[in-house]
C-alpha cells in the first residue's frame, strides 16, 4: 500500500514539473493566468525548484516582533472582523492568518490542538509567505495581483504545499497603499476548486470590514461618506467609504471606492463633486435622521448608490497614538536604513517640529515630504518652489492660509537673501505653519542664517541615493507594477542589468528607465534590447566599497557592473581590504 502511495506521488510531481515546464513555453494549460505567471517567476526570477521539498520559512523571535509591532494598527483593526470570521469556520479545520505586506504572519486563528502540523504547513504566526520565498501561494500572489486569489492544492509551485488550499484577500489602508493581506487556508481540502468560493466570499467582505473599520478610526475629526447598493445594508455594512476634508476633497479611501472613479484616476485630493452630484453641503442631508431609502446618490455614469454621511466629532483633547504603516511604510522595501529613517519620519510627522530633507536629486524627497503630511492629519498644505520665490509671492501664498498647515518649501537652498529674510519673520508671527523643507545639499553646504536655519531644521532627514539601497529588487517590481499592472514581467538578463546599474539620477531616472522599457518591449516580457542605455557618471568618491557589496547583497557580477571593473578585480579589493559579508 505505500509503495502505492509513493509510485501516485511520484506520477502527481512528474505531472506537476510538466505542466510547470509547458507553461515556461507559453502553452496555455488551464491554469488561472496570476498562476501561470507566479509560476514564471519562480524558475525566471527565484531559480526555484518545484521538486524542492524545502520546509516552511520562519523568521526569528526578534524579528516577529518587529513585524508586529510595525503592524499593530492594523492588527487592532482587524482582530474583531477576524475573530467573527473564525466563528464561522471553527470546525471545519480553517486557518485565519493575517500577514503584514511584506508577508508575514502577524496574527493567527487556528485549533491549537494541531499547532505543530501547523507550523510545520508555515500556517502560523512568524511564516513569512513572501512569493520569493514561499514560490506560489495565496499570500504571495494576493500581494503580488494585489487582487484576492485562491492557490488551490497543486496551484502552489512546490510539492511541500500542494495539499494546501489558500484563499487571501488584499487589505489597504486609507492612503490606497498594500499593508495587509488576510488568508483562510485548509491543510487538506476537497480536489476541486471551486470547493472554495465560499471561503472567497468570506476572506473578501471580512478584508473590506477591516479597512472600513480602519478609515473609521482615523476619520473623527473628518466627515465620512459611506456607500451601499442596498438601503437595508447601508447603516449597518456599507461597502465602500470616503473620508473628506471640510471643502469636500477625498483624503482618505476604502479600496472599493476605485469604482466611483474614471479607472486609473488618482483618488486622494479629489474633490467629491467630481465622481458624483453632490457637494459637501450636501452631506447633511443624508445623515442618520432620514429613512436609508431617501438617502440617494447619482453618479456621474448615470447610476446612483445610496449614501450615508457621518459629521466630524468634536476635537479630541488627546493626541491620537500615532499609527505604524501605512504611506510611510509603502516608501520601501526591505533596506534596514530606509526603515529607521521611516520610522523616525513617522513619530516626527504627528509633532510640530520643522523638518529638513535632504538627499541627492531624485531620491523621493518630495515624496517623503508629502507623506509625512499625510500622516500628520494636517489639512492644509502650501507647495512652494523656493528658486525665484519672491518675499511678496511668499507673502501671498501664506496669507490665506487659516489654521495649521504644511509649508513645503522645495529647494530652500536656493532662497534669495530677501525671500530668506522675510520668510524668517513669516516663521516667528506664524507659528501655526509647519515647515517641511526639501535640499540636495548636505546641511552644512547650505548658506543660509543661523535664525533660519534652526527654524527648518528641527530635524534632518536625509535620503541614500538609489545606488545604495539594498531595496533596489523591491523597487522595481513595485514601480513595474504601478505602472502595468498586467503580467509584464523582466527577464533575468533585463533585471540584473537594473540591479547593476549605478543610477545617478535615483527614483527619478528608474521611472524613466521603466516607462521606455514598458513602450518598447514586445510581449509580456522586458529583455534587455528593450531597456535604454545607462545615464553615463563616475561612481561617486563617497561611494566605498563596501558600500557598494552591501547594495548588491554581495552578488560579484552585480557589484562588478555597478563599479565597471571585472570580477576578478573585485575580488583582489576586497581581500585587500579585509572585508567579509556580513553574518
Amino acid at each position: 500500500m505505500l509503495r502505492l502511495a509513493q509510485e501516485d506521488n511520484a506520477l502527481s510531481d512528474r505531472q506537476h514539473i510538466e505542466e510547470i515546464e509547458q507553461v515556461l513555453e507559453g502553452t496555455q494549460t488551464g491554469r488561472d493566468t496570476f498562476v501561470s505567471a507566479s509560476w514564471r517567476r519562480c524558475v525566471e526570477l527565484y531559480g526555484m525548484d518545484p521538486l524542492r521539498n524545502d520546509p516552511a520559512h520562519i523568521v526569528t523571535e526578534a524579528e516577529l516582533r518587529d513585524h508586529r509591532k510595525q503592524a499593530e494598527w492594523m492588527i487592532a483593526a482587524a482582530r474583531t472582523g477576524l475573530q467573527s470570521l473564525f466563528r464561522q469556520v471553527a470546525g471545519q479545520n480553517y486557518v485565519l492568518i493575517l500577514t503584514d505586506a511584506q508577508g508575514v504572519c502577524v496574527d493567527f486563528f487556528g485549533d491549537e490542538l494541531f499547532a505543530d502540523e501547523l507550523r510545520g504547513a508555515g500556517l502560523y504566526l512568524g511564516s513569512n509567505w513572501a512569493e520569493e520565498l514561499a514560490g506560489t501561494c495565496g499570500v504571495g500572489a494576493c500581494i503580488f495581483t494585489q487582487e484576492p486569489v485562491t492557490v488551490h492544492q497543486d496551484d502552489h509551485f512546490g510539492n511541500a504545499h500542494t495539499t494546501l488550499s489558500c484563499t487571501a484577500a488584499p487589505i489597504f489602508d486609507s492612503l490606497g497603499q498594500l499593508t495587509a493581506v488576510l488568508d483562510i487556508s485548509l491543510l487538506r481540502s476537497p480536489t476541486t476548486k471551486s470547493s472554495q468560493n465560499l471561503a472567497m466570499s468570506l476572506v473578501t467582505t471580512a478584508a473590506r470590514r477591516v479597512e472600513m473599520a480602519n478609515l473609521m478610526a482615523e476619520s473623527r475629526q473628518d466627515w465620512v461618506l459611506r456607500f451601499s447598493s442596498s438601503p437595508e445594508f447601508l447603516d449597518v455594512d456599507p461597502e465602500v467609504a470616503v473620508r473628506l476634508d471640510g471643502s469636500g476633497q477625498i483624503i482618505g479611501y476604502t479600496r472599493g471606492a476605485r469604482r466611483l472613479f474614471p479607472e486609473g484616476a488618482p483618488i486622494l485630493g479629489q474633490r467629491i463633486d467630481a465622481a458624483l452630484n453632490l457637494s459637501v453641503d450636501d452631506l447633511p442631508d443624508l445623515m442618520r435622521d432620514r429613512p436609508t431609502e431617501e438617502r440617494i446618490i447619482e453618479l456621474r455614469d448615470g447610476g446612483a448608490l445610496f449614501g450615508h454621511a457621518i459629521a466630524p466629532q468634536a476635537p479630541r483633547t488627546l493626541r491620537a497614538a500615532p499609527r505604524r504603516g501605512g504611506v510611510l511604510a509603502g516608501l520601501a522595501g526591505s533596506d534596514p536604513i530606509i526603515a529607521r529613517l521611516l520610522t523616525q519620519a513617522e513619530k516626527l510627522a504627528r509633532t510640530s517640529v520643522p523638518l529638513l530633507i535632504c538627499g541627492d536629486t531624485g531620491t523621493g524627497k518630495n515624496k517623503l515630504a508629502r507623506a509625512i503630511h499625510m500622516v500628520s492629519q494636517v489639512n492644509g498644505f502650501v507647495p512652494l518652489d523656493c528658486a525665484g520665490l519672491t518675499p511678496m509671492a511668499l507673502q501671498t501664498a501664506c496669507g490665506e492660509v487659516v489654521g495649521p498647515t504644511t509649508l513645503l518649501l522645495r529647494g530652500i537652498d536656493a532662497l534669495t537673501p530677501e525671500t530668506a529674510a522675510a520668510l524668517t519673520v513669516l516663521l516667528d508671527q506664524r507659528p501655526d505653519l509647519r515647515p517641511l523643507s526639501t535640499t540636495c545639499l548636505a546641511p552644512r553646504q547650505m548658506n543660509l542664517s543661523r535664525p533660519l536655519f534652526h527654524r527648518l531644521a528641527g530635524s534632518t532627514l536625509t535620503l541614500p541615493p538609489l545606488r545604495q539601497r539594498q531595496d533596489l529588487g523591491w523597487l522595481i517590481d513595485r514601480m513595474l507594477r504601478r505602472r502595468s499592472p498586467e503580467t509584464i514581467r523582466l527577464s533575468p538578463s533585463a533585471r540584473a542589468d537594473l540591479m547593476g546599474r549605478s543610477w545617478p539620477g535615483n527614483l527619478r531616472e528608474l521611472e524613466q528607465v521603466l516607462d521606455v522599457a514598458i513602450a518598447l518591449c514586445e510581449g509580456p516580457v522586458i529583455d534587455l534590447p528593450d531597456l535604454p542605455p545607462p545615464v553615463e557618471a563616475h561612481q561617486p568618491a563617497e561611494e566605498t566599497l563596501e558600500q557598494v557589496l552591501d547594495a548588491c547583497d554581495w552578488n560579484m557580477a552585480r557589484a562588478s557592473r555597478r563599479l565597471g571593473v571585472n570580477r576578478s578585480t573585485v575580488l583582489r579589493r576586497i581581500r585587500k581590504a579585509g572585508l567579509r559579508p556580513p553574518g
